[in-house]
């Protein structure tokens, strides 16, 4: 008898300690994941059952996080789980509830002791224990002594789960913050220059009133133009004036390989690889507001068909998850690339490309806008020199004419460059003789046949803007619309 009541002081002691330990564990900042694990693990330390199960459901009811012990890796099924009557009966009583010889997701049992799992009156789930094991000789069955341990192990669970979601909840709401800031100081930054926006070309106004015509509207917009023509800029002023209240969020397509592309825009769910930990794409990041695609036209086949899906679902999946998320997005592309060539090649989804295409708003190259150069000049010498502070350099008449001449393969953003260059090194003024030596490449021009070459042109013009960047390839490579690796592919 003294045995008996001393093997029973012990367990009462375990069952203290234990239930002390998780006070401590399960209030820590950790996923849901971890914190189902070592509860099911401690309650089978200290109550030596044959099998237990957890699991938990999120706001929508799905399952969450599934943690089992002597359990058939088959029946461990979340959603099924919670579609037991033992989830309905749980609910009805509120409190825990035991069962003698049944049957439970296939597998039979002696005895089964179960109880919710709630937080500030919200059940979120529930954990299980079945057919306690035989130790020492000691009677089967669970005491009454162990149900109200696990009636304490519920409710210290249901605070910390309720603890980590609401955790989860600040931190999905501060990426939000961080992301909306982000936006607004772009948008100020747009606001400041949307009136010095330089359109005094017929082909660029009416580029400007489509885009201010169509920005309230929800329609899908594509802009369009050669690399440097002012595309991002466009999106940006589509998105200030749509009076959407989420942020403007730009993806680069062509920056990123496929694998990652595809986590970049729809989100990746925690351990789809070691290490990995659930993250928010691009697409819910920009949840009412705007999602801006550059280089549409360079996204692989595989994402064109998820990014079809999205828009037409208006719902996307994150990597590795089985359930869609819904979202509001308004969605800006761009592109340099001929995107009805790519139809008609087969490297372009046609039912993508219709998808896409609402309104396009085609911007026209700085050859075919040369009234519009002046005015950049003018522009960005202000703008570089209050940023560097610097006193104001005048652009002399010769070097306007040069300016006005020139073709800029790399539009407005090459001239942008070649503007910040020439005020650097200038005195007081820049003349034609300045820019002719930043335009001049390593070699002279070739003259001949090979001047027609269209490899030999490329390769003048990327060894002119490096020579403007002073060799940064990155820069040149921005300033190319092109990647840094189409540099390096091509012997730079």
């Amino acid at each position: 008898m003294a045995q008996h009541s001393t093997l029973a002081e012990k367990r009462r002691l375990l069952q203290l300690e234990t239930l002390y330990d998780l006070a401590v564990s399960l209030h820590a900042h950790r996923p849901e994941q971890e914190l189902v694990d070592e509860l099911l693990q401690r309650v089978c330390a200290v109550l030596d059952p044959a099998a237990a199960i957890t699991v938990t459901r999120d706001a929508w009811g799905a399952a969450q996080a599934v943690a089992a012990v002597g359990w058939p890796e088959a029946n461990v099924d979340g959603d099924r789980l919670l579609r037991e009557a033992l989830w309905r009966e749980l609910l009805a009583a509120g409190e825990a509830i035991a069962r003698q010889n049944g049957l439970f997701a296939d597998r039979t049992y002696r005895e089964l002791v179960a109880v919710p799992l709630a937080g500030k009156g919200v059940f979120l789930g529930y954990l299980a224990v079945f057919d306690k094991e035989e130790r020492g000789g000691d009677v089967s069955g669970f005491t009454v002594e162990d149900r109200r341990f696990l009636d304490s192990v519920a409710a210290l669970a249901g605070v910390a789960l309720d603890s980590a979601r609401q955790v989860q909840d600040l931190e999905v709401e501060r990426d939000k913050l961080e992301e909306e800031n982000r936006a607004l100081k772009g948008r100020l930054q747009t606001q400041l220059s949307e009136h010095r926006i330089v359109a005094q070309t017929a082909a660029m106004r009416q580029a400007l009133e489509r885009a201010e015509r169509v920005a309230p509207r929800g329609v899908s917009v594509v802009v369009r133009g050669e690399s440097g023509t002012g595309k991002e800029l466009i999106a940006k002023l589509l998105h200030l004036m749509s009076g959407r209240s989420g942020p403007l969020v730009a993806v680069n397509c062509a920056a990123l390989p496929e694998s990652l592309l595809e986590s970049e825009l729809f989100g990746i769910e925690r351990g789809v690889a070691t290490g990995v930990e659930a993250r928010r794409g691009k697409f819910e990041l920009a949840h009412m507001g705007t999602l801006f695609l550059d280089e549409i036209g360079d996204l692989d086949a595989g994402v064109q068909v998820k990014l079809l899906r999205a828009l037409q679902e208006r719902e996307i999946v994150r990597v590795g998850a089985d359930r869609p998320t819904p979202i509001d997005v308004r969605l800006v592309a761009a592109t340099h690339r001929d995107l009805d060539a790519l139809v008609l090649a087969g490297a372009f989804r046609e039912d993508l490309y219709y998808r896409l295409k609402g309104v396009e708003v085609t911007l026209p190259p700085l050859r075919e806008r040369r009234e519009d150069i002046p005015h950049f000049v003018r522009q960005f010498s202000a703008e570089f020199a209050e940023r560097e502070n610097l006193p104001p350099v005048r652009f002399d008449s010769s070097a306007l004419a040069l300016l006005m001449s020139h073709d800029f393969p790399g539009n407005v953003r090459e001239l942008k460059n070649l503007v910040e260059a020439a005020l650097s090194l200038a005195d007081s003024r820049v003349d034609a003789e300045l820019l002719q030596s930043l335009l001049r490449g390593d070699e002279e021009m070739a003259s001949g046949p090979e001047a027609l070459e269209l490899d030999a042109v490329e390769r003048r013009h990327i060894a002119r803007v490096l020579k403007m960047t002073d060799g940064n390839k990155s820069r040149a490579a921005e300033l190319l619309g092109v990647d840094r690796r189409t540099l390096q592919r091509r012997g730079f």
